[in-house]
C-alpha cells in the first residue's frame, strides 16, 4: 500500500460525495500510548495468579485490541488475572501518555465539530477514566467499552452503537484503529477504515487488510479527515 505524500484522497479514487461527520477510535496504540504500562500490568497479574516464569507478553501483545477476558480464553490462561490487571492498569494509569500531536489531533477535529467517540477493547470506566486524567475526556461525545456491548471487537456492534449515539450514519463516519480488528469491526459496520501506525509496532498485518487509508502521524489524519469526503 503506498502511503500518503500531500492533500489525501478517499483510497481507490471513489468521487467525493458526503464529508466526515464522525470519526470513532480506538484507544490504546492509537491515542494513548500504553503498552509500557500494561506489560507492568500483566506481569504482575500473571505472577499473582500463574506464578513463576516469564509472562507470556508478546502473545498478549497479539490480541491487543480485544477485551481482556476475551485474550485470556484465546490464551488459555485463568480468567482470575483480570482483577490483578484491572487494579494494576488503575494504579499504573498517570503514567500513559497521549501519543505526541494526539491532543492536537482531537482539538481540531472538535474545533471543527466532528463528532467523535471510543470504542476500545478496555472496559468503559477504566477508558473513560484514563481519558479524564488525561484531560480529554470532555472532547468526546461516548467513550463504550467493550463490557457495554453485546459482542466486542471484531464484531461490528461496539462501532454501530457509537456512531447511533452520536446520530451519525456510517457512510458519512471514519473508524481509525492500529489492529486488524478494528478495520474489521469499522468495515463491517460500513464505515470509512484508518490504519494509524505511529505505535511503531508491526504494522504488516494491518496493512494487509486492506485499510481505506493508512496515517503515519496525526497530523497527516487531521488532515484526511478535513479534507476527504466519503
Amino acid at each position: 500500500m503506498t502511503l500518503p505524500t500531500s492533500t489525501p484522497t478517499v483510497a481507490g479514487g471513489r468521487p467525493a460525495a458526503r464529508p466526515v461527520q464522525a470519526v470513532v477510535f480506538d484507544l490504546d496504540g492509537v491515542l494513548v500510548d500504553s503498552s509500557a504500562v500494561m506489560r507492568e500490568a500483566f506481569d504482575i497479574a500473571y505472577a499473582e495468579v500463574v506464578g513463576d516464569g516469564p509472562a507470556p507478553f508478546e502473545e498478549y501483545n497479539r490480541h491487543m485490541g480485544r477485551y481482556f477476558p476475551d485474550i485470556m480464553r484465546l490464551m488459555g490462561l485463568p480468567l482470575e488475572m483480570e482483577e490483578p490487571f484491572v487494579r494494576e492498569s488503575y494504579r499504573l494509569a498517570p503514567q500513559v501518555p497521549l501519543f505526541p500531536g494526539v491532543r492536537e489531533l482531537l482539538h481540531g477535529l472538535h474545533g471543527r465539530g466532528v463528532r467523535m467517540a471510543i470504542a476500545t477493547g478496555k472496559s468503559g470506566p477504566r477508558a473513560r477514566s484514563l481519558l479524564e486524567l488525561l484531560g480529554v475526556l470532555h472532547l468526546f461525545g461516548h467513550v463504550i467499552g467493550s463490557d457495554e456491548v453485546p459482542r466486542p471487537k471484531p464484531a461490528p456492534d461496539i462501532v454501530l452503537h457509537a456512531l447511533d449515539l452520536l446520530g451519525v450514519p456510517a457512510e458519512r463516519a471514519l473508524m481509525v484503529g492500529d489492529a486488524v480488528i478494528d478495520l474489521a469491526s469499522g468495515r463491517d459496520a460500513g464505515t470509512t477504515t484508518v490504519a494509524t501506525t505511529w505505535h511503531e509496532g508491526d504494522c504488516a498485518a494491518l496493512l494487509a487488510a486492506g485499510p481505506d487509508f493508512v496515517a503515519r502521524t496525526p497530523r497527516e489524519l487531521l488532515t484526511y479527515c478535513l479534507a476527504v469526503e466519503v
